[in-house]
């Protein structure tokens, strides 16, 4: 039985990604030979991959991939931890899963997860997948994308955080210049910043306004100020409320971050540069992906974790 060392361990870990216990059962079972080890890894992993599907991966990074100016796709790749997360390995597959979805015309996961994986036509997405779970050793999920193309103009992307948030905005233009993108871009870190749910508040549905008023009326109704006021008093009052925060959540209403008087909006900004570059320039829509968002993330206990892998 040849002698596993510390730094064989090392090497494997570093060729998987998989866990330290694993690569060192891995060796013991190969008899130190690292290439009959990574096949193990994977064979076990696949193997694994069933059991895995239960387990909450919460953790991961968005990727955006483009095609010139005028298509990207942002795609949100989830891990269980946020290790995994920062792991070169995982971040080149969720690359390659970027380049996939800017090529493909799939419109839901599904479908997408059935094509042939851009970087080996014999297996699908789907068994990429399941291969890159046996490697990495943690359930891995394929969560969502979007694809934007610009119809009449261009596309800005932006990543936040290492890929914690992902932008893409679409403007409408018929002057496509350094100018122009770079106004875009700063739109995308405004959105990745700020959070916008709309664009403008011609956007905004008349549901969402009148869930709005209804939660304000019950808040002012709860304001001691305000009890015995005119009803025409509280119906401003919910109206003000309203329209204050319409313009936290309309992009083109909010105060834009780079503003040097504090007080320009995006929509002022936006003409400001139309105007400098004698460009018919507006936003069309922004997609924004935040890793994890919506998704329930399991409390780790890091410690027990290790001492269980030991002790295993």
């Amino acid at each position: 039985m040849a002698e596993i060392t510390a730094s064989m361990v090392k090497e494997l870990r570093e060729l998987t990604g998989a866990g330290m216990m694993d690569c060192k059962k891995a060796l013991n079972e190969a008899n130190g030979n690292m290439d009959e080890a990574v096949e193990i890894l994977r064979k076990s992993g696949q193997a694994k991959a069933v059991k895995k599907e239960g387990r909450i991966a919460a953790e991961g990074i968005c990727r955006i991939a483009r095609q010139g100016d005028t298509k990207a796709a942002v795609v949100e790749v989830n891990s269980e931890t946020d290790f995994v997360a920062k792991n070169e390995t995982f971040q080149q597959y969720v690359e390659a899963v970027a380049q996939q979805v800017v090529a493909s015309s799939a419109t839901d996961v599904e479908v997408f997860l059935e094509e042939k994986w851009i970087e080996d036509a014999s297996k699908t997405v789907k068994e990429a997948l399941v291969d890159k779970i046996a490697v990495i050793g943690e359930k891995l999920n394929i969560r969502r994308f979007a694809r934007v193309e610009a119809e009449a103009g261009c596309v800005a992307t932006y990543v936040h955080g290492g890929g914690r948030i992902g932008v893409i905005v679409e403007g409408c233009t018929n002057v496509v210049n350094d100018a122009v993108k770079e106004a875009l871009t700063n739109i995308a870190m405004q959105i990745a910043a700020l959070n916008p749910k709309y664009v403008a508040t011609s956007d905004v549905s008349e549901e969402y306004k009148a869930h709005e008023k209804e939660i304000i009326a019950a808040q002012i109704a709860q304001d001691p100020k305000m009890a015995g006021k005119p009803e025409k008093v509280i119906e401003g009052a919910v109206a003000g409320r309203l329209n204050k925060e319409l313009k936290e959540v309309c992009l083109l209403e909010q105060v834009y971050v780079k503003a040097e008087d504090g007080k320009q909006t995006v929509a002022q900004y936006v003409a400001q540069v139309a105007k400098e570059n004698a460009a018919d320039l507006s936003i069309k829509r922004f997609v924004r992906f935040e890793t994890g968002e919506g998704l329930e993330k399991k409390q780790e206990d890091f410690a027990a974790e290790v001492a269980a892998q030991m002790n295993a």
